[in-house]
């Protein structure tokens, strides 16, 4: 098998003029991936275990319209991953500190899943320099996560496809297992390809959607030392994250919310009762890794809210 390509390889693969970089701020080191004309700056962030490769295949059209800055989170990728620092709050500062770094007053933000949570937190906190927000299948944290359920309920079962059964009655395990200290690394060295692979199954629906090459990349990160605690540590701070919610300013500024199928409901509740100009639309034919299921959909909606 051909070894991962390095993130600056990657990067100098994607059409639109992409290079990799890192930048010290907020007291972490970022690393992000910056291309594209003098449009607007949108800033891309990413979830859970992935990095921001997982943009890869919109990046190139955003980047027509926009300076595309995709950047790994606190904990992911090329990015540093220190003790703490994992809560919604302190990883938009961290963001916020990166816009202000590359010189922009203000910045389209779009966030996936652990990424959307942050976008949503940031919009919250500096709406100054948040223009437009895009939250794609998973919004902030907030009290509903505290009583999913430790068992599957209904239709919710492990063993059986996002696909098959609806990414909106998959049993979120991994919440909790992500929430034990110690035990996912020890259990996940030298294994990392496994759980891609395995969430690969599970919640998408075309499974050529993420290649070989891709899930490889994201193996790699997480292979990375300290990677499996810093991304676990993301969810053990959501007890954290609810409190800080109950904190925020209201969404001031245009928000749309992209969700799979099974997860409008999520996107739209979560969403509805914060932001003032709110647009919610359905992905078709996705799990939950959008903008590799469903590129053109993702780009096309995107590009349309933020003209």
């Amino acid at each position: 098998m051909t070894p991962p390509l390095t993130d600056a390889e990657l990067a100098a693969s994607l059409d639109g003029g992409f290079s990799s970089a890192r930048a010290d701020v907020n007291g972490v080191r970022l690393h992000y991936v910056a291309g594209g004309g003098p449009g607007t700056p949108l800033v891309l962030l990413g979830g859970w275990p992935q990095t921001w490769w997982q943009f890869r295949k919109i990046m190139p059209a955003l980047a027509a319209e926009h300076r595309v800055i995709a950047v790994d989170i606190r904990g992911q990728g090329g990015s540093a991953k220190p003790a703490g620092g994992y809560d919604k709050r302190t990883m938009a500062a961290d963001v916020h500190a990166l816009i202000r770094h590359l010189g922009y007053e203000r910045a389209d933000v779009a966030g996936h899943d652990i990424g959307g949570m942050v976008a949503e937190a940031m919009a919250s906190l500096y709406p100054d320099t948040v223009r437009r927000l895009v939250v794609l299948d998973v919004p902030h944290p907030d009290d509903g996560l505290l009583s999913l359920p430790l068992l599957p309920q209904g239709g919710q079962d492990a063993n059986i496809t996002g696909a098959e059964q609806g990414a909106g009655t998959a049993y979120l395990w991994w919440f909790a297992f992500n929430q034990v200290k110690g035990l996912p690394e020890a259990l996940l060295e030298g294994r990392e390809r496994v759980l891609i692979d395995w969430l690969c199954g599970y919640m998408l629906r075309d499974q050529a959607a993420i290649d070989d090459t891709a899930r490889e990349v994201y193996a790699r990160a997480l292979a990375a030392p300290g990677a499996v605690r810093a991304g676990n540590a993301w969810y053990q701070a959501f007890v954290q994250d609810i409190a800080d919610l109950a904190g925020y300013p209201p969404l001031s500024r245009p928000v749309l919310g992209l969700a799979c199928p099974g997860n409008l409901a999520l996107i739209r509740g979560g969403l509805a009762g914060r932001a003032a100009d709110l647009t919610v639309a359905e992905v078709p034919d996705s799990g939950h890794y959008l903008p590799e299921e469903q590129p053109g959909f993702v780009t096309d909606r995107m590009l349309r809210f933020l003209r």
